[in-house]
């Protein structure tokens, strides 16, 4: 076959939409990745406790397997997003003898920016903004209304608290 053959065959995918769902399919399954309830490019791991009408962007992670992630109602997790309750830096060096796991929730109406990292042991209040690149590990208890940036984070308290707010 020749780069001709193969781009008449992608022409042909596009133009039709049941060809298009097998080829989903067939690379799901070549990929190997987990159905979930956003695209196949998003990877879900266990089973996090999502709320409605939740957005996440492809490329991003969910980890919740072995620990507990909850995600609010209407959150909006932009591309290239990993939230992960799993750290296993100290088993990696010979400080533990297993993988450590924090629990991670935001409340409802987060957003998390592109290229964020949210690890164990955080809790993000309600109508906060983690902005992109931002990394959290261990971020405690975060207030609603908050503003999360940078590396390391750095939280503005309230920041949202003004803002007018539909629900």
């Amino acid at each position: 076959m020749n780069k001709s053959d193969v781009l008449a065959m992608i022409q042909s995918i596009r133009q039709d939409p049941e060809l298009q769902s097998e080829m989903r399919a067939l690379m799901v399954d070549l990929l190997d990745l987990r159905k979930n309830p956003f695209h196949p490019l998003v990877f879900v791991n266990g089973t996090p406790e999502l709320g409605k009408e939740i957005y996440v962007g492809l490329f991003s992670e969910i980890n919740a397997k072995g620990g507990r992630v909850v995600i609010g109602d209407y959150c909006d997790i932009a591309s290239f997003v990993s939230i992960n309750v799993a750290d296993s830096h100290k088993m990696n060096v010979g400080i533990l003898d297993k993988i450590e796991r924090g629990e991670i929730i935001l409340g409802d109406h987060v957003f998390i920016g592109s290229h964020c990292f949210v690890g164990g042991s955080t809790t993000i209040g309600h109508h906060s903004v983690v902005a992109a690149g931002t990394v959290l590990i261990n971020g405690g208890d975060i207030p609603p209304y908050s503003l999360i940036v940078g590396n390391p984070a750095k939280i503005k308290h309230g920041y949202y608290a003004n803002a007018p707010h539909s629900t």
